[in-house]
């Protein structure tokens, strides 16, 4: 199956392209074009294979929840004119992720159990145990690193200090965070889902807090099966998860944490399809709908050159 792991495309008005771990972004006057690639990748290392499909799951995923938060906070989306493209305003973007935590799990549990009971500045109690639920969700920020750096986790005290936003934006954020994690979680939960974790970035136009990038997907998020929840968390068991955590899981079990020096193992056809077929699976508990695969698959390329001219035409 043909996957597109790169892009460089020379739109009419292009001023520059921005390549990210996963989507390749091009500025096209005052609009955003993202094409979600089938890149993917963990500990922040892009692998070495792309995923078939895994540009649209996670592109029309983001899409379809963008639509439906836009009453709580404006966000970036003009329209998604392919299955692999949203095209957008453009924002000036604030040098933070704000994570928003349901759960004790992920990096947040393997730096727990360590000793460290605190993230970015915030005190965990005692005594808790893998995927428990905190009392009420908690937003630990990260500063958005550079290209092939890692994100730092980062105190709310020392996002002040450094002035890396106002903190009258900083509020703002944090409240449009949380009523944002409450609707995913409202959602997830019609769909038999927790949202457990996620990540929302921002920006500012015209003076304007807008939502941008990705929402709820299962790259920026994390879900459990609510059914069988409570009784494995009861029993000490795994947790059932709609998540990227599955790719973090075989790379470590397989001998690689995302550390200099480390190889990374052979991605197989086998496995690579695994991934595609998990990733669909995502797609369709998360929405409830039945994953439909773009089938204009011969020219991929030439698809989407073609999509976003065809929309930016009527932008500009």
């Amino acid at each position: 199956m043909k996957t597109i792991t790169y892009t460089d495309f020379n739109f009419k008005k292009q001023s520059s392209k921005y390549t990210g771990k996963v989507r390749d972004v091009y500025c096209i006057g005052n609009f955003l074009a993202m094409v979600v690639t089938d890149r993917i990748s963990a500990f922040d290392v892009v692998l070495p294979k792309g995923i078939p499909y895994k540009g649209q799951v996670l592109n029309q995923i983001a899409s379809n929840f963008l639509d439906v938060t836009a009453d709580i906070v404006p966000n970036w989306k003009i329209a998604s004119p392919d299955p692999m493209v949203t095209i957008g305003h453009k924002c000036e973007t604030f040098p933070l992720e704000m994570i928003v935590r349901g759960y004790l799990t992920g990096s947040s549990w393997r730096t727990y159990k360590t000793g460290v009971h605190s993230i970015c500045g915030i005190t965990i109690p005692d005594g808790m145990r893998e995927h428990q639920k905190f009392e009420k969700p908690i937003i630990t920020p990260t500063t958005k690193a550079e290209q092939g750096m890692h994100d730092k986790d980062i105190s709310r005290e020392e996002i002040m200090e450094k002035g890396l936003i106002s903190e009258k934006d900083y509020v703002q954020l944090e409240k449009f965070a949380l009523q944002l994690f409450q609707r995913g979680s409202e959602m997830a939960a019609k769909q038999g889902l927790i949202l457990v974790d996620t990540k929302y970035e921002f920006g500012k136009k015209d003076g304007q807090i807008y939502l941008i990038d990705e929402i709820h997907t299962p790259d920026s998020s994390r879900y459990f099966y609510a059914e069988n929840y409570a009784e494995n968390f009861k029993k000490g068991l795994p947790q059932r998860q709609l998540s990227k955590e599955f790719v973090r899981e075989w790379l470590m079990e397989n001998g690689f944490h995302g550390k200099e020096g480390q190889a990374l193992p052979e991605m197989t056809d086998a496995i690579v399809n695994s991934i595609s077929e998990r990733y669909i699976e995502l797609y369709e508990h998360i929405t409830g709908e039945k994953f439909t695969k773009a089938t204009d698959t011969d020219d991929i390329y030439l698809r989407i050159e073609t999509n976003i001219n065809n929309m930016i035409a009527r932008l500009l």
